[in-house]
């Protein structure tokens, strides 16, 4: 959650350039052009934020916008305590239905992949505006961009894309986005500040730290996640078994604990596609016997013992 500050302020700050058509001013002024007006151009206090997914990051908007004097309601796939007076929705339809801005802050995974396309923008409030500085593959470019030159949606900001260019430099990108009115554009720049990317250093040091001193791999992206507080007995050995994910592979590993007379005092699995990680705590007689007999098994991959 290192850069969940600095992608919150980015949302504030583009809900008021939406608001105020921040964009279309700042270019039209850019080109030589004077045009002040009203019509079409509004506060945000006493507006309706809708944010889809309430994690770190959709919590701090929260927080922010309510500051600000906009009225917050979220919907997340579970119960989530709310922030302030920020209130959850039942249902994804609802919260579209009901706000004058969305908001997405979803992970990347197979169930978010598209969630938001032709159908769910025909539900969003005509004159509202769309943000998302979340993932890439949730929304569906092309209906936001209909949406937009319909005039059904008023504005919208995008920081993230499916497709993203590989390195920096100009005629890089291509999006139906382009041109589309009331549309800021951002190359996925949510955690782009210099406090961010300290903070992210910092934890990256202490994420890889906890991985050689404890086995944990909270946050792993491409690895099973787990994160087993230590035992404090002083009388145990930690081993870490990386295990190729197939059926009876736990058993014949728990088949050899029970023959070296191995006490497990605690233990943490889990899976991710065809790798399985466990750590178990063991008293240190058993410790090993237990390892030798592992590593000849053809089903681990990786056997470690932490003393």
């Amino acid at each position: 959650f290192a850069n969940t500050r600095s992608v919150a302020e980015l949302i504030i700050g583009n809900i008021v350039s939406l608001s105020r058509k921040i964009g279309e001013c700042t270019a039209a002024m850019h080109r030589g052009a004077w045009f002040k007006q009203a019509i079409g151009c509004f506060e945000i206090r006493g507006k309706t934020l809708g944010i889809v997914g309430y994690g770190h990051i959709g919590a701090q908007v929260s927080v922010l916008a309510e500051s600000m004097g906009m009225k917050v309601v979220y919907w997340d796939v579970i119960p989530k305590l709310p922030m302030g007076n920020a209130t959850q929705i039942s249902t994804l339809n609802e919260l579209l239905a009901h706000s004058d801005f969305v908001s997405l802050h979803v992970p990347n995974l197979p169930s978010t992949k598209n969630m938001i396309g032709k159908e769910q923008f025909a539900q969003m409030k005509k004159g509202s505006c769309f943000m998302n500085a979340s993932r890439g593959h949730v929304v569906v470019i092309p209906d936001l961009a209909a949406a937009l030159k319909s005039e059904h949606l008023r504005g919208a900001y995008v920081d993230v894309f499916p497709t993203e260019p590989g390195k920096n430099g100009e005629n890089l990108f291509e999006s139906e986005l382009r041109g589309c009115p009331n549309t800021l554009m951002t190359p996925h720049v949510g955690g782009s500040t210099e406090e961010a990317q300290a903070m992210i250093g910092e934890e990256v040091a202490s994420a890889l730290l906890k991985c050689i001193n404890e086995g944990s791999t909270y946050g792993a992206v491409n690895f099973p996640e787990v994160d087993m507080k230590k035992d404090g007995t002083m009388t145990t050995h930690r081993l870490l078994i990386i295990h190729e994910n197939k059926p009876g592979v736990m058993s014949a590993i728990n088949n050899v604990f029970t023959e070296a007379k191995a006490n497990i005092c605690q233990q943490f699995l889990n899976t991710k596609g065809s790798v399985g990680y466990v750590v178990m705590d063991i008293n240190v007689e058993a410790c090993m016997e237990v390892k030798k007999q592992l590593t000849n098994m053809d089903t681990v991959i990786k056997v470690r013992v932490l003393y």
